[in-house]
């Protein structure tokens, strides 16, 4: 691509020259020749099938049934699907995303950014049957599982004490289970998260699934939706989100350069940019 677009300059730059007068030529050759490379696949209903690679890299392969499978091969709403808040209104900006995860968004506004990566991972795990591994730390840092809850444990929250007493009738419904995720949110949150999880901490070692993470009241926290590396090793990697007010989770833009966007290029410890916010310092936590 590169050497395509040095090879269109000069042939501007020739035709300034020869053929034209004040480089009307040139104006008009760089506006219809050295576009933007587009890296979507509007026809695409998941998310590795919406983004295309660029030239020279590949798309990272996880075995079936793993949470890196899942989350490449999430629906996707079709492409213009906007970003619709908690009560049903659309989000202010539509413009800094390239795709809409189809996961319903509870009227409750509840599922914020970290709310809405808890529930990923949640239903991951319930499809897989491993619904015994579902449960998170509160921010006073007690774990409250799916198995407790679901037996009829409830907690009983006193300032930043936290105690487990059975005070409901067993039900392992899906219906309450997503009581139990409405728990969660309301006691979770990103400092729970990067306090509780493992951190990546370095770059080769970060897969799709993994968070990057800003902990605070407020913080923020984005997950890695795709990844591609080329044959230098060099890595580039898509990205989701959750957000405040609770909205539809959706894959974002890169605002830092239009030629690679979607894609990004990240280097850990450093500041990042994404459409309405910015990471300080880029770090990652993934999910036990």
């Amino acid at each position: 691509m590169k050497r395509l677009i040095l090879i269109i300059l000069v042939l501007g730059v020739f035709s300034y020259f020869f053929f034209t007068e004040k480089g009307q030529l040139v104006k008009n050759v760089a506006v219809s020749y050295v576009t933007t490379p587009d890296y979507l696949n509007k026809d695409g209903l998941t998310v590795s099938d919406r983004i295309t690679v660029p030239e020279g890299y590949t798309r990272a392969v996880y075995n079936e049934g793993s949470f890196q499978n899942f989350i490449q091969n999430y629906p996707l709403k079709e492409f213009g699907a906007q970003v619709i808040n908690y009560d049903g209104n659309p989000y202010v900006y539509q413009g800094g995303h390239v795709g809409i995860f189809d996961l319903s968004v509870p009227s409750n506004g509840l599922q914020q950014c970290a709310d809405a990566l808890i529930r990923l991972r949640s239903e991951y795990l319930w499809e897989q049957d491993r619904k015994g591994e579902i449960g998170f730390n509160f921010t006073s840092g007690d774990y409250c599982s799916w198995k407790k809850y679901a037996e009829g444990y409830r907690p009983k929250v006193d300032g930043n004490k936290v105690a487990f007493h059975k005070t409901a009738t067993p039900n392992a419904s899906k219906e309450n289970f997503y009581r139990y995720l409405n728990l969660i949110f309301t006691y979770s949150g990103t400092l729970s998260l990067y306090h509780e999880l493992p951190k990546v901490t370095a770059l080769e070692n970060v897969e799709v699934g993994d968070m990057l993470i800003y902990p605070g009241s407020p913080g923020h926290v984005i997950v890695v939706a795709d990844k591609a590396e080329n044959d230098k090793g060099e890595k580039i990697f898509i990205f989701a989100q959750g957000n405040t007010p609770a909205q539809s989770v959706h894959m974002l833009k890169n605002p830092n350069d239009s030629s690679l966007s979607p894609w990004y290029e990240i280097t850990l410890g450093e500041r990042l940019e994404i459409p309405t916010y910015y990471f300080e310092n880029v770090q990652f936590v993934r999910f036990k």
